[in-house]
């Protein structure tokens, strides 16, 4: 039997909720779950050095195949020894396959069974994405995880629409396995799809673990439906999808969501929201999202977060970010980010230690209520 490049094993489940507590191996490394894998689209994530991401807990990072694909190109990229090398980064990454973007950024798009033809939102050229095209672009980028394209098909379309879209994105999880050039070394996951759908959904994870990937996502979420509705899939999906290989649930970054999350049985989560509201000035504390470009912050000389051991929180002020911000000056994204990135990091740390100790409610009960989950009008995400 083939070795697959990437496995996870299960060290522990948390008794009250079904939580899992694991490692993910893989060839840059082996990997805590559940863990949060931050957003580095272009190749970096964005003004956050590769040094200060190690410093501060963070495992995996995520790479964008659709804008590396476009700038400066996979085989540039190839050239340069593959994603790892360029950016200097010497951990695991994740591609996705560049669909999402496809369907939410690029113009004048068609799919066809064949794949989706669209111009490109930098220069507006005519170009084709396919299984085989996203499978090429992604063993030049030599990610540890790669994603199968899919259709990122809106959750309130119909029934039949879904059907027919997953149906196909099944498909191409079959072509893109046979495209996949690098089975030792790179480990390619299908993703589940299927809306609020239950029996789609089914079908979906049957058809995807018949395949016998080394790990399977579930997409389609955290897309504009409510997060009761979430849970509501989560809940039925995770029961398809196979113990011993991880699970990934794309696009989710809010604590709460996080927390959720993981209780049903999911492994890995990446967004970009922790450093898209770090860039506007909106901080995650322990005691709930402040926003300090705020006048009532420019005289505030207490720690961001005293909780917290990012090099932000301990050697600058709340003031002093607050100029930064004010003064337009590129030091604030990179505090801000770092900040945000260790908040989650770190919140992920406390959920393995809580799930070791079967101990995940307390947790949450104890962070959502610091957080202000519980207050009414509370700013959350």
């Amino acid at each position: 039997m083939t070795k697959l490049p990437v496995t996870y094993e299960l060290l522990h489940v948390d008794k009250h909720t079904g939580a899992r507590r694991g490692v993910i191996h893989t060839p840059h490394g082996d990997w805590q779950t559940p863990m949060f894998m931050p957003v580095g689209t272009q190749a970096t994530v964005k003004s956050v050095q590769p040094r200060e991401l190690k410093e501060i807990g963070s495992q995996f990072i995520l790479g964008n195949t659709y804008h590396l694909w476009i700038r400066p190109g996979d085989d540039l990229i190839a050239k340069a020894g593959g994603l790892h090398k360029f950016m200097d980064w010497d951990q695991a990454i994740l591609t996705d396959s560049g669909g999402f973007q496809v369907f939410s950024l690029a113009d004048s798009r068609s799919i066809t069974e064949k794949g989706v033809t669209f111009k490109n939102n930098i220069d507006g050229s005519t170009m084709f994405l396919s299984p085989e095209v996203a499978m090429k672009i992604q063993n030049n980028l030599g990610a540890d995880i790669m994603m199968q394209l899919d259709e990122a098909v809106p959750y309130f379309e119909s029934y039949d629409y879904i059907k027919q879209s997953t149906e196909r994105s099944a498909r191409w999880a079959q072509r893109a396995l046979k495209a996949h050039k690098k089975t030792d070394s790179q480990a390619l996951f299908g993703i589940v799809q299927g809306a609020g759908f239950k029996k789609i959904r089914e079908n979906s994870a049957k058809d995807l673990v018949s395949l016998g990937l080394p790990g399977y996502a579930i997409g389609g979420l955290s897309v504009g439906e409510s997060k009761a509705e979430m849970n509501r899939v989560l809940d039925f999906t995770t029961q398809w999808l196979p113990e011993n290989k991880p699970r990934y649930l794309m696009g989710v970054g809010a604590p709460d969501s996080l927390f959720d999350s993981v209780i049903r049985g999911i492994d890995m989560f990446d967004c970009v929201l922790p450093t898209r509201i770090a860039r506007k000035g909106s901080l995650m504390t322990r005691f709930g999202r402040i926003v300090i470009t705020n006048h009532k912050y420019k005289e505030d000389f207490s720690q961001l977060d005293e909780d917290l051991d990012d090099y932000a929180s301990t050697h600058f002020t709340k003031a002093y970010l607050h100029h930064l911000f004010n003064t337009n000056e590129l030091l604030a994204y990179n505090l801000a980010s770092i900040h945000n990135l260790r908040y989650l990091l770190k919140l992920m740390e406390d959920m393995r230690t809580a799930i070791e100790n079967d101990q995940l409610l307390d947790l949450r009960e104890k962070v959502l209520e610091e957080y202000g989950y519980n207050r009414p009008n509370a700013r959350l995400f």
